[in-house]
């Protein structure tokens, strides 16, 4: 094990006192099939890489990353897995700007890397764009999900691959409707977590297929 280590960090220093900037790791998979339904890993046949890249070194094993591709969707006991392209990636915009939100193409991701454990968190915005407002004045606003997606991964220096081991996954909801004629002129639901119902807990997914980044 301390040889392992020592192997692990002697890579790493190379690598990174250079140029720690475009450093990427890659899964190469399916395209899900079910845009947002995290209970649905069935692939489709479109190939797509998930793909995490080093865009700033912030020290003390901290690092800013880009996400682009998504990441892998999986269920506990099930060894189907596909690449979340839609809800990890997700959606961003400003009106006066960009009209209505636009999905991203890549999205900022943080990491921390201790030379054999490491864990990113990527923090995402998905929007099914249904604002609506009838002549009778009631209205509503699009349901937005707050996803958070904490990856944990090991590396293996024999294969310069880091291991997915687990996926802590979090899906928050928030959505507004009302009425200009109704006494309560809106009502506002916020729920921090709603991953199958409300107030309910993160999901902790251990995937039983390898799902194994490998380092460019």
């Amino acid at each position: 094990m301390r040889i392992m280590r020592l192997l692990t960090f002697t890579l790493f220093s190379f690598l990174f006192q250079s140029n720690v900037f475009g450093i990427t790791i890659v899964y190469t998979g399916f395209e899900c099939l079910s845009a947002i339904d995290a209970n649905d890993p069935t692939p489709k046949e479109t190939v797509v890489q998930s793909r995490f890249e080093v865009i700033e070194d912030v020290g003390n094993g901290i690092f800013h990353l880009s996400l682009t591709g998504g990441i892998p969707r999986f269920i506990n006991n099930n060894h189907n897995v596909c690449i979340d392209s839609a809800t990890a990636v997700g959606y961003s915009g400003i009106p006066a700007l960009d009209g209505l939100p636009k999905p991203l193409e890549s999205i900022n991701a943080t990491a921390y890397f201790n030379e054999q454990d490491l864990v990113i968190v990527v923090s995402s915005i998905f929007t099914d764009l249904s604002a609506r407002r009838n002549p009778f004045s009631s209205f509503s606003t699009s349901q937005i999900l707050a996803v958070t997606n904490t990856l944990i991964l090991e590396f293996n220096p024999q294969t310069f691959s880091f291991n997915l081991k687990r996926i802590i996954h979090n899906r928050g909801f928030t959505h507004t409707s009302g009425s200009t004629n109704s006494i309560i002129p809106f009502q506002e639901t916020v729920l921090p977590s709603f991953n199958e119902a409300a107030l309910d807990k993160p999901k902790i997914l251990i995937p039983i297929s390898n799902i194994d980044y490998i380092l460019e």
